[in-house]
């Protein structure tokens, strides 16, 4: 349990230092930016009581405001994230019992379940994030396209940091 703690923390740790050193200084046509940090809200475990996920999403999304100067925006929509994970994951994996393990991965899930979750998270926080910051319906295709270009982008690159990510280690925590 210590490791598996341990490890969630390092993830956490790297996955905001990353994000607000890195990735919010990328804005790829002026349109996509990537959201790395969303990934250690996905991958936290199923099982995991709704309030401590609530908490850790807060807190995670108000780690990065205060580093990025978004005032309070990730903090809202990292709450609604995870206010919202274990609904979006029973829309893939029917009983909990099914999966393997209780971390969301490609070997727990196997790779169709996992994909289609880590895109509708990715998708549903980028939309709540260009929403809170456009807050205006004047330029709603510019929105839209900043929303999708985001998620397309932070979905490829959570593929990537779930790549490096060695789920065997993690079976043995």
């Amino acid at each position: 349990m210590a490791k598996r703690i341990l490890h969630y923390c390092v993830l956490f740790v790297v996955l905001v230092f990353v994000q607000v050193l890195v990735c919010n200084n990328i804005c790829i046509f002026n349109v996509a930016t990537p959201f790395i940090f969303v990934y250690f809200l996905i991958r936290l475990p199923i099982d995991m009581r709704i309030n401590w996920v609530l908490t850790l999403s807060f807190l995670t999304g108000l780690i990065v405001d205060v580093f990025s100067d978004t005032q309070g925006m990730n903090a809202l929509a990292c709450t609604l994230l995870g206010a919202v994970r274990n609904t979006v994951f029973g829309l893939y994996v029917t009983r909990k019992d099914e999966i393997a393990d209780t971390i969301p991965s490609i070997k727990s899930l196997g790779i169709s379940v996992y994909m289609k979750y880590l895109l509708t998270m990715t998708l549903l926080y980028c939309v709540i994030i260009v929403s809170i910051e456009a807050f205006t319906f004047h330029n709603t295709l510019m929105s839209v396209l900043r929303a999708l270009s985001s998620t397309i982008l932070s979905f490829v690159v959570m593929l990537g940091i779930d790549s490096l990510v060695n789920t065997k280690h993690e079976k043995g925590l």
